[in-house]
């Protein structure tokens, strides 16, 4: 099981431990993507941001993501979302990779779909992914309340939610509004992927540089589980996406 986070401010393994807890036959094993590598791949400890090629008008090239999507398994409402996030990152001289926030999509949520769950057209994950409360035990660090249940449903302890697993304090400072409709909603893809993004670059600008990427990841999660679980998983969808 995935450690504990060192930092109370970071997202992801306190959400994952709550899903994990709670569903129980979500495998947190060594990553298998039959159509990635196989068993086959070697499990590595970075990865180099990879970008998804963009049309003029700057969306996602569709026929590299109906590609991609099928070569992976990732489903493609949240490849798009990946990649928009990347190509949004980059607008500003921040490299993180669509094949970066997919690792950490994978291992956070396999993409939305914990418990037969989905990412429907509108980008939102259903049903919604909140994880236990993060009151002390089950391995989780003693977060209070800290938005009165707006985001998690809990007014008394924090839970993660979302794809990709934030805290509610984390997502208030971070939040991005990928939509530009004056909301940004944690159990959207486009939003969650585009906050994930803003949140690794906080610290170097860039993932550029493998030590960059190391810190960056460390920072979501610091335990080195997570780190090469988030680096092999990016390593093959970038493969997979040439």
């Amino acid at each position: 099981m995935i450690g504990v986070v060192a930092l109370l401010g970071v997202i992801g393994v306190l959400g994952v431990l709550g899903v994990v807890a709670i569903i129980g036959t979500i495998s947190v094993d060594p990553i298998e993507f039959d159509a990635v590598g196989g068993d086959t791949a070697p499990r590595v400890e970075v990865a180099s941001p990879a970008a998804a090629p963009m049309r003029a008008d700057g969306s996602v090239d569709t026929v590299w993501l109906e590609d991609v999507a099928q070569e992976t398994g990732i489903p493609e409402r949240a490849l798009a979302a990946y990649a928009a996030a990347d190509a949004r990152a980059r607008a500003s001289g921040c490299e993180v990779g669509w094949n970066t926030l997919a690792g950490i999509g994978w291992v956070e949520s396999h993409h939305g779909t914990l418990q037969g769950g989905s990412i429907d057209a509108d980008g939102v994950a259903r049903p919604h992914i909140i994880g236990i409360a993060l009151d002390g035990t089950n391995e989780t660090m003693e977060i209070p309340d800290t938005d009165g249940g707006l985001l998690d449903g809990d007014a008394e302890w924090d839970r993660a939610v979302g794809p990709m697993q934030f805290i509610p304090e984390t997502w208030s400072i971070w939040a991005v509004d990928a939509a530009g409709d004056g909301v940004a909603d944690p159990h959207s893809i486009d939003a969650a992927a585009a906050t994930a993004a803003a949140y690794l670059c906080r610290l170097d600008g860039t993932l550029a540089e493998g030590e960059q990427w190391i810190r960056a990841i460390r920072s979501y999660n610091n335990t080195f589980d997570y780190q090469v679980r988030v680096a092999t998983a990016a390593e093959r969808y970038a493969a997979a996406g040439v």
